[in-house]
């Protein structure tokens, strides 16, 4: 049964709720999104605290990133959602973050990817189902320019269907799933992942 319009904000209003809580989107940055049909998505506005957000502060718009309320401001990154949505018609909600650890990790690694091996918790990953496998998120560099950043990330895409996230330089991560709970899970799995590569190479080079 699909959900209602209600719910999917609903879904979006506690997901800022609990990532704020976590410290994972201060203040007003972050953006979430939902799947609202085939042909529509419901996104967060522009410059809302993600911990405060109220059942106004989602808008729909479509698989361009065309707002479809013109009273309402979408996220800058709108089109980095609507990519991801055309990109696979399984993914119903993706979720951009701003962590510390996501930050930090990104502007320390040079490499234009970083591979996870060996963690159990990569099976929380949609798709990965034992830690003998390899987890590639790649890094792309910033951009203000969001059409060139999105054109930047698809060739990726294209080549890698089974990515489960990937990371802006010195700015956040991006993961997705076929529901919220999903890419609610998936967040919590990679910050598990970035807090144990970074202490791990705080102790390596002590």
């Amino acid at each position: 049964m699909s959900l209602t319009r209600e719910q999917l904000a609903q879904d979006i209003i506690d997901a800022g709720r609990f990532l704020y809580g976590r410290g994972w989107s201060p203040a007003t940055s972050s953006n979430y999104s939902t799947r609202l049909s085939a042909t529509e998505v419901l996104l967060t506005v522009s410059g809302k605290h993600k911990g405060q957000l109220g059942i106004d502060d989602v808008l729909a718009t479509d698989l361009s990133g065309n707002s479809l309320e013109p009273d309402k401001k979408p996220s800058a990154e709108t089109l980095l959602h609507t990519q991801l949505y055309n990109w696979r018609a399984d993914i119903g909600a993706v979720l951009h973050t701003h962590s510390v650890n996501a930050t930090v990790l990104s502007r320390l690694l040079q490499s234009p990817l970083i591979t996870f091996e060996d963690y159990e918790l990569q099976k929380a990953f949609s798709g990965i189902s034992t830690h003998e496998s390899k987890v590639r998120v790649p890094i792309f560099d910033n951009d203000q320019d969001i059409e060139r950043l999105a054109s930047n990330v698809q060739p990726w895409l294209d080549s890698h269907p089974d990515c489960v996230g990937y990371l802006i330089r010195g700015h956040g991560l991006y993961t997705w799933g076929p529901k919220m709970s999903d890419a609610l899970r998936q967040i919590e799995a990679f910050e598990f992942l970035f807090e144990c590569e970074l202490k791990m190479r705080a102790l390596i080079n002590r």
